[in-house]
C-alpha cells in the first residue's frame, strides 16, 4: 500500500482543503523532497477564488524549502539528506524556450501543453509544495543546495517572491542614478524595491497606504513613500521628480489603475516593468501612451527559476545585502493551512507572508 501524506488540495472555487494523497513515485530525473517550510502566494489566492484555472485535486503551492528524501536513478551531484530549495518555475533545461535563454517560459513537460504561466508547474499543472512531500522534476536543473548557516525562513522568499520582485527591476534595466517608482508594497513590490536599490537606483518611490508596509518599504530601500489613499499618486510622483517623471515604473499589483498610473509617471522614453498578474483585460490610455510615439518600453516578467537563479538569490541573502525576515509575519502548521488561507486571502492582521511547516 502506498505511503500517504497530507496536502493542501484545490477542491473547487473558494475551497482549498487539507487532505491525504499518496507520496509521489520518483522517476529517473526527479527528486522527492520532504518539505520543511513553505508559504502561500498571492497567485494561490487567485486559484482559491477561481480566477486562475487549475484541475480539482491538485496540490497547491510553489515555494518549497526542504530536505532531499529520495533521488531519481539518473540524478547526479546531490545526496539524500541535503537541504535544498527549488524555484517556483521549474525549467526542463532542454526546451526551445530554455535554449533561447528564456527559461521561465519553458512550457515543456506540462500535461496541458503551454500555458500563459510558462514554466510554472508546481501547483499549476503538477502537484505543489503545500504538502509533506514534493516531487521536483528535472532535479539537476532545479535543486539548489542551501548554504550552511541560512535558515529556512531566510531562503523562503527565494523561490518566487524575491526572484519575481528582482526580475521587475532587472527587466526594467535600472541604471545607477535612476529614479524608480514601485506601485504597491506587498511582498513582491517590496522585493522589487530592494532589487531597484541593488541595481543602483538612487531615488526609489514606493506607492502604498498600509503603515506597516510603508515602514518595511523604507527598510528595503524606498526613499519616499506616496500614500495613494491621501491623493493622486501620479501628481505626487511628478512633484517629487520636479515634473520629469521616473526612469522606470514597476507595477506590482496587477490592476488597471496601478498599470495606468505607472504609465502616467514615466519620463519620455521610460520603461514600465509589469509584474502584476492581471485577471481581466488591460486598457492602455491614449494620452499617457502618447499615441504610441513616446519611445516607452513596456516589459513583462515571469519569475525566473532554475538552480543558478536560486544560488544567486541565496548569495544575496548570505552576503547581508538584503534581509527578508520582516516579510514573514505569521507562522502556521500545515494542519492549520485552511485557517492560514483564510487569514492571507482576507489580508487580516497585517499579514505579508506566512511560513507553513509540516
Amino acid at each position: 500500500m502506498a505511503q500517504m501524506m497530507k496536502a493542501a488540495i484545490f477542491a473547487g472555487p473558494n475551497r482549498i482543503v487539507l487532505d491525504e494523497k499518496p507520496v509521489p513515485d520518483v522517476g529517473p530525473l526527479d527528486a522527492l523532497i520532504r518539505i520543511t517550510t513553505t508559504t502561500i502566494c498571492g497567485t494561490d489566492v487567485h486559484i482559491l477564488k477561481g480566477e486562475y484555472p487549475v484541475e480539482r485535486g491538485l496540490t497547491i503551492g510553489h515555494e518549497p524549502v526542504g530536505i532531499i528524501e529520495k533521488l531519481g536513478s539518473a540524478v547526479q551531484g546531490y545526496k539524500e539528506g541535503q537541504r535544498v530549495i527549488a524555484g517556483a518555475i521549474t525549467p526542463s533545461g532542454h526546451s526551445a524556450a530554455c535554449l533561447c535563454g528564456c527559461m521561465s517560459q519553458d512550457g515543456a513537460g506540462t500535461k496541458h501543453g503551454f500555458k500563459a504561466m510558462g514554466g510554472w508547474r508546481f501547483g499549476n499543472t503538477i502537484d505543489g509544495a503545500q504538502a509533506e512531500y514534493l516531487l521536483v522534476p528535472d532535479a539537476m536543473v532545479n535543486l539548489a543546495p542551501i548554504p550552511d548557516g541560512l535558515t529556512d525562513e531566510q531562503v523562503l522568499m527565494c523561490p518566487d517572491i524575491m526572484s519575481t520582485g528582482f526580475s521587475g527591476a532587472e527587466s526594467g534595466a535600472i541604471k545607477i542614478g535612476d529614479t524608480v517608482a514601485v506601485f504597491a508594497q506587498g511582498p513582491i513590490g517590496l522585493c522589487a524595491t530592494a532589487g531597484a536599490r541593488l541595481m543602483g537606483a538612487t531615488t526609489i518611490i514606493g506607492v502604498e497606504s498600509v503603515p506597516a508596509r510603508m515602514e518595511i518599504s523604507r527598510r528595503m530601500g524606498a526613499d519616499h513613500i506616496v500614500d495613494f489613499s491621501k491623493g493622486d499618486p501620479v501628481d505626487e510622483i511628478m512633484r517629487l521628480t520636479d515634473g520629469r517623471g521616473v526612469d522606470v515604473a514597476i507595477e506590482a499589483l496587477g490592476r488597471q489603475e496601478t498599470f495606468e498610473a505607472a504609465l502616467r509617471v514615466l519620463r519620455p522614453g521610460g520603461t514600465l516593468s509589469s509584474l502584476g498578474v492581471y485577471s481581466s483585460d488591460l486598457t492602455i490610455p491614449l494620452g499617457p501612451f502618447l499615441a504610441g510615439l513616446g519611445d516607452h518600453k513596456l516589459v513583462t516578467s515571469l519569475c525566473p527559476g532554475g538552480k543558478e537563479r536560486m544560488r544567486r538569490l541565496m548569495d544575496v541573502i548570505a552576503s547581508g545585502r538584503l534581509d527578508t525576515s520582516s516579510l514573514v509575519t505569521h507562522r502556521f502548521k500545515l494542519d492549520d493551512i485552511e485557517a492560514a488561507y483564510d487569514l492571507f486571502a482576507n489580508q487580516r492582521d497585517g499579514v505579508l507572508k506566512i511560513a507553513i511547516t509540516p
